[in-house]
């Protein structure tokens, strides 16, 4: 995502290259294609135009310290103004109540319901929620089953009357039901249209009015750009809802929506989300995504995601292995796991500082393992356990069972080997040492 946005304002800021100092004249250039970009990332021309008028204010006004370029301050002024143009801070979901009831609101196809079943996955396993998933879309057909299968993939309770056609009667029953059985948590996914229309509206008005949710999440589709706010707005008119999910945002290179949003209907996005899976979700944080859209990385959602999969138990038995060189093919597959488990590999290396220009024409897929894990598991335990008996015929049989070539299965067992070296140096503080110091003498080779 924003890849073109990327692109643009870096190019944008080497005009600045070199030069002593700011002055007007040297950052007209400047300005003038960092608004260009945002205009191709579909912001409004107006908030494109406010937005480097600040910018120009605020770099006029300050001087270039010696440490530091013009270009270096330029970035960090327009990373200021970008977060604080997204929201500044972050802004978590109320859930207040018993139970609390998340009403979630928007247009067919921006991704309600399947926003809906990920919310609920978000409460159950990072929150420790207990969550009812309430099926009030009664006119688009399938709708209600494709929530339950959702459910039946999360391993949450989907409250529904097959055979009612009124939304208010079900989400009420729904309410009833979790103070009945003890339910903390009722996500109400709702009914929408085509296109904003007067009944749409009353529905979902007469929903709110009933049962007085605490929050209200109203779902766009950052695919659709400028018309995703102009929705977004006539919406919050109507409903004055709590915030913002921008959806699809893998597939949007533009990122005008969620650039613009808060400062169009003044309410924050709480949730972004991205593919299919039930955990592609994440919390919006305005000060990371100004990171990621000006290449810096976004290094603490990378260390929270991989805290999220952390076992120190495991952690601790594994350090123990590879400092006794018992490090195997097991532990290599077991360690491919937990990265899978992540989140996309791309979008992994898109939060290490400058790795976004370096993945942005390689294509890696939610299949990027699928060879290598196919190759371990075509070894027998004792080929797992102990790599050193893969002579070539158990080679070429590996090779053969997996659907690889002889020269792929090569190169993974070297990849290991290199990698189970490496894991043992790095094991001994002597050998970590003195690998730091010769790095520099490494570098004039």
């Amino acid at each position: 995502m924003f890849d073109n946005l990327s692109d643009k304002l870096d190019r944008a800021f080497k005009i600045l290259k070199g030069q002593g100092k700011i002055t007007e004249i040297n950052i007209a250039e400047t300005l003038k294609e960092v608004r260009k970009a945002l205009i191709d990332a579909d912001v409004n021309y107006k908030i494109a135009k406010t937005f480097t008028e600040e910018v120009k204010e605020k770099a006029l006004g300050q001087n270039v310290l010696t440490a530091i370029s013009p270009g270096q301050l330029m970035i960090k002024i327009v990373r200021d103004e970008l977060t604080t143009l997204m929201g500044s801070e972050k802004t978590d979901i109320d859930l207040k109540g018993s139970p609390a009831i998340i009403l979630i609101a928007g247009l067919q196809g921006s991704g309600k319901t399947t926003f809906s079943a990920k919310l609920a996955n978000y409460l159950k396993t990072k929150k420790g929620r207990n969550v009812l998933l309430t099926a009030c879309d009664v006119y688009r057909p399938a709708a209600i089953e494709q929530l339950k299968v959702l459910g039946g993939q999360i391993e949450v309770e989907v409250f529904s009357k097959d055979e009612s056609k009124d939304p208010v009667g079900i989400a009420k029953a729904a309410v009833s039901h979790a103070k009945e059985f003890g339910i903390s948590t009722v996500i109400v996914d709702t009914a929408g249209r085509l296109a904003i229309d007067e009944e749409m509206m009353k529905e979902i008005s007469a929903l709110k009015k009933a049962l007085n949710p605490h929050e209200i999440l109203f779902v766009v589709d950052a695919m659709t750009g400028q018309d995703a706010v102009n929705t977004a707005k006539a919406f919050n008119d109507k409903l004055d809802y709590d915030g913002v999910v921008l959806t699809k945002l893998d597939g949007d290179t533009r990122g005008g929506a969620a650039l613009t949003i808060k400062s169009i209907v003044n309410k924050p996005v709480k949730f972004v989300s991205t593919g299919e899976k039930m955990d592609a979700i994440d919390i919006f944080y305005p000060e990371r995504m100004a990171d990621r859209i000006l290449g810096m990385g976004d290094i603490v959602s990378l260390v929270e995601k991989a805290q999220e999969q952390y076992n120190v138990e495991e952690a601790q038995k594994l350090q123990k292995k590879i400092a006794k060189n018992q490090f195997n093919l097991d532990d290599f597959y077991a360690q491919l796991q937990q990265i899978k488990k992540m989140g996309n590999v791309k979008d992994l290396a898109g939060m290490i500082p400058g790795m976004n220009k370096m993945m942005k024409d390689v294509d890696i897929g939610d299949d990027a393992f699928k060879g290598i894990e196919a190759i371990i598991c075509s070894m027998t335990k004792e080929e797992r356990k102990d790599p050193d008996i893969l002579n070539g015929s158990r080679r070429k049989r590996i090779a053969s069972g997996s659907g690889t070539n002889i020269q792929e299965v090569n190169k993974l067992i070297k990849q290991f080997e290199d990698t189970r070296k490496m894991m043992r140096l790095m094991t001994n503080p002597k050998n970590a040492m003195r690998m730091m110091r010769n790095m520099p003498q490494m570098g004039r080779k």
